[in-house]
């Protein structure tokens, strides 16, 4: 068996163990255009306020070590054709510049995405930068030591954590974002407007309801940005707006959904049998509201990757879907989520339930017993979870996935009342604060189901 896996970033490393492993007579060929594999992204903010010296050490592996295990890693080379009926790939050697034609018996599509770059005039601008793959963020890195102001143009996760990098370095932090609140596809407005203080706080200015409309060169070698409300002058700017599959390849080959993700089965094979795709590329069941989503994390894509490169000689193993479980630390404080926020429930036509709760982690007479927000979300026809968000200075990032593990196996507010946490006054209170939020829940619906 010839397997062929294009791009090898998370989801591409996790196929090719897999298939050394369940297929080690399998013939594998890599295909990636960048000369390194496996950076993680998020490392770029850790690596601006020094958290981690180098951005190559946010590497896990390198093209030689699997080299070592007999695979072809051909890195600097770009597919630039597939042809599904006939197995065949058209590929350009980076370097070299040399076409050359390869075939396949079982292809992985694991090409992950690429930076949404807004429509905005001058966003071709060299001191508008982007910040995903290695080599941007090194450019991103580079170009802004000898800077002073930056924006940053999108309030996800990665402009948060760009913003609160360079904040704790010491840079004047403009952070722009469209919809009324940060992070809105992840937490509720009340735990957003939380975070918006924080960085607050830190110096950074945060612009919500704001659309940029230009980038233009400045005098003293600045950036002027417009916007619809009005203008500012960075030095800098770095573009954080989302993500887009990339999928041009297999286009009118596989089916896919209308933003170019794959659509692909719980064996995570495409419409075309030899084919295969996970990570970014594709779109995920979506356990809380028994759709699909795009998920593009590096959780899922190793999940994914791990799953395709098992079935792609034979398909034994379902993924189990997601619930976008992600989580951030922002300065001293810990953000975890999991599942859907209000509006994705009410968008999803669910009869949503809410409550927060808010409280400390441990009791009051232990010291720091810090404050803390928990967000939970459910469905009121059957009572089980659709999602949670939690805010606090202690560290309560394994809640959100204690949650992910109902949501996951259906679990009900009920069940989580009085599911059993250890106590300790250390960690706790006699009830942890989740069973207090599905409390709440509990109480909000006028008491325990009958079991």
């Amino acid at each position: 068996m010839k397997v062929v896996v294009i791009g090898c970033t998370h989801a591409g490393i996790a196929a090719v163990k897999q298939i050394l492993t369940y297929y080690p007579d399998a013939e594998i060929t890599v295909y990636e255009r960048q000369n390194t594999i496996s950076y993680l992204s998020c490392a770029t903010y850790l690596h601006i306020e020094g958290t981690v010296e180098a951005l190559a050490d946010a590497r896990y592996a390198e093209p030689a070590d699997f080299v070592k295990q007999g695979v072809n890693m051909a890195t600097n080379h770009d597919v630039i054709r597939i042809n599904a009926k006939t197995h065949c790939l058209l590929v350009q050697d980076l370097i070299t510049k040399k076409i050359e034609r390869d075939t396949y018996d079982k292809l992985i599509m694991a090409t992950g995405s690429v930076t949404a770059i807004p429509a905005i005039s001058g966003v071709e601008n060299p001191k508008v930068l982007l910040c995903k793959t290695y080599d941007e963020a090194h450019d991103l890195c580079t170009y802004a030591a000898g800077q002073q102001s930056v924006a940053i143009v999108g309030g996800g996760y990665v402009g948060v954590e760009l913003a609160e990098g360079y904040a704790t370095s010491g840079y004047q932090v403009l952070l722009i974002q469209k919809p009324a609140h940060l992070l809105n596809t992840y937490v509720e407005p009340a735990i957003a407007d939380k975070i918006t203080a924080l960085l607050t706080a830190k110096g950074v200015r945060v612009l919500t309801n704001t659309v940029v409309t230009s980038f233009q060169d400045a005098e003293n070698d600045q950036l002027l940005i417009e916007t619809n409300h009005d203008n500012y002058h960075v030095d800098m700017a770095a573009i954080s707006a989302g993500m887009i599959p990339q999928t041009d390849l297999l286009a009118g080959q596989v089916k896919m959904a209308k933003n170019g993700a794959i659509l692909v089965d719980d064996y995570l094979q495409t419409s075309d049998p030899d084919i295969f795709a996970a990570g970014d590329a594709v779109l995920s069941r979506d356990n809380p509201s028994t759709g699909v989503t795009y998920a593009p994390l590096v959780s899922t894509a190793v999940r994914q990757g791990t799953v395709a490169g098992i079935n792609v000689g034979d398909r034994r193993l379902r993924t189990l879907g997601t619930q976008v479980t992600t989580g951030m630390q922002i300065f001293d404080y810990t953000m975890a989520c999991t599942g859907l926020t209000l509006a994705q429930a009410q968008t999803a036509e669910l009869n949503v339930g809410h409550v927060e709760y808010t409280g400390t982690y441990r009791p009051g007479f232990m010291p720091d017993s810090h404050p803390i927000t928990v967000e939970l979300l459910y469905d009121r026809n059957n009572r089980q979870i659709l999602g949670a968000q939690l805010l606090c200075k202690h560290d309560v990032s394994q809640a959100a996935n204690t949650v992910s593990a109902l949501i996951q196996n259906g679990g009900t507010i009920d069940q989580l009342a009085l599911l059993d946490m250890l106590f300790s006054p250390n960690f706790n209170e006699p009830f942890n604060y989740l069973n207090l939020a599905g409390q709440m829940a509990v109480e909000q619906e006028n008491g325990y189901w009958r079991s």
